[in-house]
């Protein structure tokens, strides 16, 4: 389970299965009330963050009229809940580093449930900056081979800025600076190159290898810290073999 890669195909296979108990909705509904809120404005076309929001709760078939809700609470156009961003830094089984993005209205009560959720599962939740140094902000977009010219979405992509175009399975994925990745992403829509999924996120530097056990509690935390409300995403350096993760 190496990076963003690996655990963005697992949290795929299982999305169906949150989305039924409204916890895909819930946190696509935050992302896009907080971006409309700090990027100033409701207008995606003048607010990346927005745009990259409305887009994921398109991705997964989220109502018109509960996007632009959540816009207008946003803007202060409908009373809504006022969300604050935090980011909490701990350690996984097996040493593994653990980034958690957290959007909530009550950072009491995310704090005490976050650190729960750590010991419950054979980890630590530890002090700010103790592994945020480990990741890098990138740029990150999935675009499946179905249909796809290899050749020209290497050149786009490249010409748009990317850093990396590599193979994943049945995807390439595209990787860049978090500065480009809005060039990357017209360049692609612009040549008519569908993709799944395009998001800022969080990429490791090097993996830790961890299996066995410690690999079998490392999924249930990372799936345990998805499924607390106040937790938007997770990133890991957790190098897992496919065939642990695969079976949980």
């Amino acid at each position: 389970m190496s990076g963003h890669s690996k655990w963005s195909t697992i949290k795929h296979k299982k999305g169906a299965a949150d989305a039924k108990r409204g916890k895909i909705f819930t946190k696509l509904i935050k992302e896009v009330t907080i971006a409309a809120r700090i990027g100033g404005s409701g207008d995606p076309n003048s607010n990346p963050r927005l745009r990259a929001a409305i887009q994921a709760a398109k991705n997964e078939n989220m109502p018109k009229d509960n996007i632009e809700r959540a816009i207008k609470k946003g803007t202060g156009e409908l009373e809504g809940v006022n969300y604050e961003e935090s980011l909490y830094e701990g350690y996984g089984p097996g040493g593994a580093a653990v980034l958690v993005e957290s959007l909530t209205d009550n950072k009491n009560r995310a704090v005490a449930d976050i650190r729960h959720i750590f010991s419950k599962n054979a980890g630590n939740l530890g002090s700010n900056g103790c592994v945020a140094w480990m990741f890098d902000k990138k740029g990150y977009i999935n675009v499946r081979k179905d249909g796809v010219d290899e050749e020209l979405l290497m050149e786009v992509s490249i010409n748009a800025g990317a850093e990396d175009v590599r193979e994943d399975g049945n995807s390439f994925e595209i990787i860049s600076d978090s500065e480009d990745f809005e060039s990357v992403r017209a360049a692609l829509e612009e040549a008519s190159i569908p993709y799944v999924e395009a998001e800022i996120t969080m990429i490791p530097q090097s993996t830790t290898n961890i299996e066995g056990k410690e690999a079998q509690q490392m999924v249930r935390l990372i799936e345990a810290l998805e499924d607390c409300e106040d937790v938007q995403k997770v990133y890991t350096n957790a190098d897992i073999p496919d065939e642990i993760a695969d079976s949980m």
